[in-house]
């Protein structure tokens, strides 16, 4: 089992359907899902102590979707960056420690202390920015990809 937890909605139509690509994909070898849950609003990025509260929001809502078991992904910029290879074996690892992997997608104000601290690995998924939108795109496609190179698939090349 695989779960996405993204703080914030999907609101662009196009990003939607290539998520819904790859969750469909990604049937050939785990369930998937994408869990949504609400975020607060970026105005409040400005005061340092409103945005704390609001990344504490956040993380909290995000901590209620992840059980006990989970091995938990979190999106991070402070996090290890791999390549497809070595992230394809990181899945194939993760795994084997847990039946259910969790990736975590934090809002635009990063990941609250909590989140931060609950994760069994932080992930860099690139040196450059993406929308949090497309964040989730990208981090489905990665999944899959390792997946065919787990198992020696085409897609990859």
């Amino acid at each position: 089992m695989i779960r996405i937890i993204c703080i914030g909605k999907m609101k662009d139509k196009a990003l939607h359907m290539l998520e819904e690509e790859y969750i469909k994909r990604l049937k050939a070898f785990a369930r998937t899902e994408v869990i949504e849950v609400r975020d607060e609003p970026n105005d409040l990025a400005a005061r340092e102590k409103e945005a704390a509260l609001a990344k504490e929001k956040e993380g909290e809502r995000a901590l209620s979707q992840i059980r006990d078991g989970d091995f938990v992904i979190l999106l991070d910029l402070h996090g290890a960056h791999w390549d497809s290879e070595t992230f394809a074996r990181k899945l194939g690892e993760w795994q084997m420690q847990s039946s259910s992997l969790v990736f975590v997608i934090a809002g635009s104000l990063g990941p609250s202390p909590a989140l931060t601290a609950r994760a069994n690995v932080r992930w860099k998924l690139s040196d450059l920015t993406f929308t949090h939108l497309m964040t989730r795109v990208l981090v489905l496609e990665q999944i899959y990809r390792g997946f065919m190179i787990l198992n020696g698939r085409k897609y990859h090349k």
